[in-house]
């Protein structure tokens, strides 16, 4: 493979630019609040405890290794390209144009995905906090997504302005919350080894292990809501164009928010579920809480702060779409600039240097993903997380692979002495995992309410598809502006 030049994306050919003005910290207050871990610990591992019972950290711990085996090929491949499309320079540049095509318009659609998923969370949060503070019947279902949509206005001001005061907000609104959770997690791990706990709850490292009868493939059912958990680690690679040295400080950011995720997710959870308690009636109510450390507040602290937890996972609910939205608009942009999509998607704000066509559509195809699902499937806010966290993990998942591929190829083609050709090892598992995954969550088919979320990702995928293939010519060209861009 040709050695890429140092130059910005865009340097010598007429296209639309965006500013150089970010630092190492601003990339990682991108992939922080895309992952939104003070969010994700608050309403995520339920969904895995609904599979695997107390083995919730297990689950965890298995998606930390699967992460940084997917992060060891972002990391090699930010090392040699930097670009707005992301996924969609890593995949292009190393197995073609369509197929890097295929893996950008993927990750734009998880990223709109989850700015449902965490726009809808910020709603289900406001809800359940109002509820507690009035009454359970003076506010019905549905104002969730009168709440999510108060949220999305927010959300949409700030995506269409320059992105460096947001990135600070992000980075600031997610390390204060995270800096409560902590606080929660160590008075109560404090309380269970010492035998002070409510219930009687002492610490227990059975939560590394499943309960008889739980096959393997169960297990994996449970873990894309850890993989859920970790999406957008690799946001910052969305930054690529406007990052100073980009090729030192995105893998950075990308290395630096995984190893992080893993430790919190693996240590939070265990303590959550050894907290509930790991027999029946414990992993019962940890399903059904809707605020996992804003219930451990209430419990074992003191009832004022689950108020506080709980408005700061809103607050992080609001930053991660903000970071969802960000991401999805320069993949949007980056794909359109390259003509693999509307022209018009392509075009960056006069003064501001900000894709804001691309951020506006973004917002509005969540608020239509939201009304669909309020207004013809009369679905509540919950059922539309659930169904939007599945699909757009599900495909994350499909990018993630093409990803992989590309660095397996990057490996074995690269001749500068850079790359060790035996780290192809990391891949190799990186994609044994992701596969297994992914087929356990297709076969056997799932049914009833089940289906929508893997059928609604297989939708995706097929249309995503057939557009990129019925416009080879389109495709070509899009290689070509991105071999130019990329330096080569």
């Amino acid at each position: 493979m040709p050695q890429a030049a140092e130059q910005a994306p865009g340097d010598g050919i007429q296209a639309s630019s965006l500013r150089r003005s970010l630092n190492v910290w601003s990339a990682v207050g991108v992939s922080v609040a895309l992952m939104a871990p003070s969010m994700a610990i608050n309403i995520n591992p339920q969904g895995t405890a609904a599979a695997v019972g107390r083995a919730v950290p297990l689950a965890f711990l298995l998606a930390t290794v699967g992460v940084l085996l997917i992060a060891h090929t972002f990391v090699r491949l930010s090392q040699r390209f930097s670009h707005a499309g992301s996924v969609y320079a890593f995949v292009g540049a190393t197995l073609g144009p369509r197929a890097g095509s295929v893996a950008g318009w993927l990750n734009a659609g998880t990223y709109v995905f989850y700015g449902a998923v965490t726009s809808t969370a910020a709603g289900i949060f406001l809800t359940d906090l109002i509820r507690k503070i009035l009454s359970p019947n003076d506010l019905p279902d549905w104002a969730g997504y009168v709440f999510a949509w108060l949220v999305l206005a927010a959300v949409w001001w700030f995506s269409v302005r320059e992105i460096r005061g947001g990135t600070t907000l992000l980075l600031v609104t997610e390390g204060l919350t995270i800096a409560l959770i902590l606080v929660v997690a160590v008075i109560t791990l404090g309380k269970l080894i010492t035998g002070h706990s409510p219930g009687g709850q002492r610490v227990d490292m059975s939560v590394f292990t499943v309960t008889s009868g739980t096959s393997v493939s169960t297990v994996f059912l449970g873990i894309v809501f850890g993989f859920l958990s970790f999406a957008g680690f690799e946001a910052a690679a969305t930054l690529g164009e406007e990052t100073e040295q980009p090729r030192r400080n995105i893998p950075r950011a990308i290395l630096g928010t995984a190893l992080f995720g893993g430790v919190f997710f693996v240590v939070v959870t265990a303590i959550e579920m050894m907290a509930f308690g790991t027999d029946a009636g414990g992993v019962q109510a940890f399903v059904k809480s809707e605020a996992l450390i804003g219930d451990l507040a209430q419990r074992y602290v003191a009832s004022w702060l689950s108020y506080v937890i709980v408005i700061g996972a809103t607050f992080s609910a609001a930053a991660c779409c903000l970071a969802c939205v960000v991401g999805a608009s320069r993949l949007i942009f980056a794909l359109s600039r390259d003509g693999m999509g509307p022209t018009a998607l392509a075009s960056v704000h006069p003064s501001r240097n900000v894709p804001h066509v691309a951020a506006t559509v973004s917002v509005a195809v969540v608020v239509v993903i939201q009304a669909v699902g309020w207004v013809l499937l009369r679905a509540t806010p919950f059922d539309v997380f659930t169904i939007a966290a599945t699909a757009g993990t599900l495909i994350l998942l499909v990018a993630y692979v093409l990803a992989t591929l590309g660095a397996v190829r990057l490996l074995f083609v690269a001749d500068d002495g850079q790359i060790r050709r035996s780290e192809v090892v990391i891949p190799v598992l990186g994609l044994a995992l992701l596969g297994y995954t992914l087929y356990r969550n297709v076969i056997p088919w799932p049914d009833g309410s089940a289906l929508w979320g893997p059928g609604l990702a297989i939708a995706v995928l097929a249309l995503v598809v057939i557009g990129v293939l019925v416009r080879p010519a389109a495709a070509r060209e899009a290689g070509a502006k991105l071999m130019a861009q990329q330096g080569f």
